[in-house]
């Protein structure tokens, strides 16, 4: 069930227009108080068809962290505008610099394929956020578009529960 909907969703975001709603979403997430009341904030550097959140990093009352996958394990690492990243083997942006204790985080701005409407979000497949977020004491987001919340995405024992989902 869960393979057969993240196929579905896929082939839904390669012919949406992100362009349409990503400022609307951008602005949502800097508005909300959990955002404001953040000072430390994870976020991800976004694939072609995802929701791009990089206009957030001016934000300079912020500190910054991007994901770093190193065999199965996601670090979070220190990120500010103009700091080198490398292509990963997932196709998207890493930074170079080491990896920071998660429990400095307050937030994490995790990407989704989709989300329901009980909070869960359906990822990647590969589990990375979901064992990041184990035990992680922070507050938690998914930003996307409100075409992408679904009914459920079937959810296992092994996924976390997102405190806040932004859309347009």
């Amino acid at each position: 069930m869960k393979n057969a909907l993240r196929d579905v969703i896929k082939q839904m975001r390669r012919a949406y227009s992100f362009e349409n709603t990503n400022n609307q979403i951008v602005k949502n997430l800097i508005n909300s108080s959990v955002y404001q009341k953040s000072k430390n904030i994870m976020l991800y550097y976004p694939l072609k068809y995802e929701v791009n959140l990089l206009e957030i990093l001016k934000d300079d009352t912020k500190s910054f962290y991007l994901p770093k996958i190193i065999k199965d394990e996601m670090l979070c690492c220190p990120y500010k505008v103009g700091d080198e990243l490398t292509l990963s083997s997932f196709k998207t942006k890493e930074p170079l610099t080491m990896s920071a204790d998660k429990n400095t985080i307050d937030l994490v701005i995790v990407p989704a394929l989709c989300c329901d409407k009980n909070n869960f979000r359906l990822g990647y497949g590969k589990g990375y956020y979901d064992r990041f977020l184990k035990d992680f004491k922070g507050n938690t987001i998914v930003c996307i578009p409100k075409d992408f919340i679904v009914d459920t995405v079937y959810p296992e024992n092994h996924d976390i529960k997102i405190k806040y989902i932004i859309t347009d």
